[in-house]
């Protein structure tokens, strides 16, 4: 349960020094160009915790955990972390097809591609091993519903898009994709069935281990 519910957003986590908020599907993490696009998970964070600062983003099509930081101090903290993968970042979405658990002893398999931007056709993003940067993703089956399967999912690196990139790469693309999928699977779902799960970090403050849950809807 949230710790509190805001209008566009829900709060599992305040504190002193951070805040750990849930965004939904849709909504910017930071405003774009243009008045029409000044709404945003930002905006209406700032209008409850006028302090509150940016850490990291999501897309706007995926839903999930966000921390602000509640002063620059710790905002440099949070991104020094962040910098260093030094938080444990976990995804779950629903892929198209039934894609076969890795045959490894912990169930985790890792793709390996690196990952560049598209120009011709921004803001895609697309597998290139001649320029791309070194991007990872480490996966597991949870399990096969229907015709598609659902995945827990690790990011190592933090490209724009590289889940989606990574997974349409091995031919499992994420449902409801509107930039990489198919028409048929992105028509299978009214969202990008992506969800920021699990944040596990040390408190920038304390030092002491905490690890943030959001459950996923879809």
């Amino acid at each position: 349960m949230p710790l509190t519910a805001e209008p566009g957003f829900e709060c599992l986590h305040e504190d002193d020094a951070l805040l750990a908020i849930v965004k939904p599907a849709g909504l910017l993490a930071v405003p774009g160009r243009g008045a029409d696009k000044a709404d945003c998970l930002s905006a209406r964070v700032q209008a409850r915790w006028p302090e509150a600062l940016v850490v990291h983003r999501l897309d706007e099509a995926t839903s999930g955990l966000m921390l602000f930081a509640r002063s620059p101090e710790v905002q440099r903290a949070l991104g020094r972390a962040f910098e260093s993968r030094a938080v444990d970042k976990r995804y779950e979405a629903i892929v198209a097809g039934q894609l076969a658990p890795a045959d490894t002893t912990d169930g985790w398999a890792t793709i390996d591609a690196p990952l560049a931007a598209d120009w011709p056709n921004r803001p895609r993003q697309q597998v290139d091993v001649a320029i791309g940067k070194p991007s990872q993703t480490r996966w597991r089956v949870l399990r096969h519903e229907g015709g598609h399967t659902r995945v827990e999912l690790q990011p190592l690196t933090g490209r724009t898009h590289q889940l989606r990139v990574h997974l349409a790469s091995i031919g499992h693309p994420i449902l409801g994709d509107r930039l990489y999928a198919p028409p048929a699977l992105q028509a299978a779902a009214p969202r990008l069935l992506l969800h920021a799960s699990e944040l596990g970090f040390s408190h920038p403050q304390s030092g002491a281990p905490l690890r943030l849950f959001s459950a996923t809807r879809f």
